[in-house]
């Protein structure tokens, strides 16, 4: 009589963010074991940490993320509300003043979900690793690759508080430690070459505090956002205020290289003042700080073209922000390792244990990251002393080639709802860029539009809230 054995199958993951737990969850669906490698004491609850220091400031989960993260996690969204994360409705609760001007709050076509960062990774965490075969190995990191240019057969990790060293195997090793990735170093050792590398830095920088919002607004108040003109070429700057939970703002202010926005009390202010329309900065002085300014300068768009390497381990996959960190300014980051995390559901549905694994998952990766890479850049490029390092001369002349169908849309968009929903739905990454080409988006381009708000597009009843909020305070 002959027994059969079957080997347990072992996925690894490098960094324990919400794009490494979307990996997690992805290699469980195929492997029977999956280990995360993360630096941090992940915390047990919604709670800040050192590696994430971008938490602090706003994030943004669009509607295509989300239903991604659904899919791979399902309970996600209702647990993020249950939390006191906000849903905001694409553009029915959104206050925007956009490049091209102010925005028409259209019925509700996509949607957002507004949260602080820590609320975001701990949900997601928390579902991941509800699965007990996934597990999480802190206050460790990746030093080494193990195996050669050809085929990765594991990782070699060191203990952060006893500093020794450990092997371990694997059958897919994912590298999702964020624009910190040494992958590069890693990949020098086995011989192989360093990937090409695109960089759009526009020089941007950040400054957020945290506000309890006016009383009356806590729990029903839109999203405000204030934007430049890039088309100006000067220097841009931006503002938001986003409801999150726990009856509070986080206010976030950025601004491009030349004019960058200062992180101490008196200086937030006066910049909120000066942005293209003072509406941020009225609401925020009726509102009360809760902590103190913080700076972010870690911004640039950076991609990394890994799937264009001739020499590629069979079974090294790299995702999220160690393939694309975006300007936050736009929001897609989360959105963005949702669906690279789905591009590798894909390939590892298709060609487990196939020699082709890594070359089709990052093929797949890198088209996920297109349309966000193109909208990030395809504005940072046009202000002033924005710095682009391209292996690819192509970047600038076929943004340039893009503006102006840019500018007809977007600003059709601001008074025609055909429109609107299209501009949204690629804003939300739930629909390709090529859809505002579509007969409906032409027809309303052809057939002439509405003029636009001139003003902003807060109603009598949310001046009341705030208003009233005031006079209560």
């Amino acid at each position: 009589m002959t027994l059969s054995v079957t080997r347990t199958t072992h996925g690894l993951v490098l960094g324990g963010g919400l794009a490494g737990m979307l990996t997690a969850r992805v290699l469980r669906r195929h492997l029977d074991q999956v280990t995360v490698i993360e630096r941090d004491e992940l915390p047990e609850g919604p709670q800040h940490r050192k590696g994430l220091p971008q938490a602090r400031h706003a994030h943004l989960l669009w509607s295509g993320g989300a239903r991604l993260i659904e899919s791979l996690l399902p309970g996600t969204t209702e647990r993020l509300q249950a939390a006191g994360a906000r849903r905001i409705g694409v553009y029915r609760d959104m206050v925007s003043l956009t490049a091209y001007g102010w925005q028409q709050r259209f019925p509700e076509t996509q949607f957002l979900f507004a949260a602080s960062r820590p609320l975001l990774d701990w949900t997601v965490r928390d579902l991941a690793l509800a699965d007990q075969t996934i597990t999480v190995r802190s206050r460790t990191e990746a030093v080494a690759l193990l195996g050669d240019a050809t085929h990765v057969t594991g990782v070699t990790i060191r203990d952060l508080d006893q500093d020794t060293t450990t092997d371990l195997t694997a059958d897919v090793v994912v590298d999702t430690t964020g624009r910190g990735s040494r992958l590069g170093k890693w990949l020098d050792a086995l011989d192989v070459p360093a990937p090409q590398e695109d960089v759009v830095d526009s020089g941007i920088t950040y400054a957020t505090r945290v506000y309890r919002a006016p009383g009356r607004t806590a729990d029903a108040f839109p999203m405000v956002s204030v934007h430049s003109d890039y088309r100006t070429r000067e220097p841009g700057r931006f503002g938001l205020i986003l409801p999150v939970e726990n009856g509070q703002w986080i206010v976030t202010l950025s601004g491009t290289r030349g004019s960058e926005p200062p992180t101490d009390d008196a200086g937030f202010t006066t910049f909120a003042k000066e942005l293209a329309h003072p509406l941020i900065s009225e609401l925020i002085g009726l509102a009360t700080p809760l902590t103190p300014v913080q700076g972010s300068r870690s911004t640039a768009n950076r991609r990394r073209y890994f799937e264009r390497n001739t020499v590629w381990p069979d079974n090294l996959v790299a995702l999220g922000d160690a393939v694309a960190g975006f300007n936050p300014v736009y929001g897609h980051g989360m959105s963005a390792a949702a669906r690279s995390a789905a591009a590798l559901d894909r390939a590892l549905r298709r060609n487990l244990g196939k020699p082709e694994l890594a070359a089709t998952a990052l093929r797949g990766i890198s088209r996920a990251v297109d349309d966000p890479w193109n909208l990030a850049t395809a504005q940072d490029i046009f202000y002033p002393n924005c710095r682009i390092q391209a292996d690819d001369p192509r970047l600038e002349e076929e943004l340039n080639n893009q503006e102006r169908f840019t500018e007809l849309v977007c600003t059709a968009g601001l008074s025609a709802a055909p429109v609107a929903a299209a501009v949204a739905g690629v804003s939300a990454l739930a629909a390709p860029a090529t859809s505002l080409q579509s007969p409906a988006v032409l027809g309303a381009l052809r057939g002439g539009t509405a003029p636009a708000p001139d003003a902003p597009t807060l109603t009598d009843e949310e001046w009341a809230r705030v208003n009233a909020s005031a006079d209560q305070d």
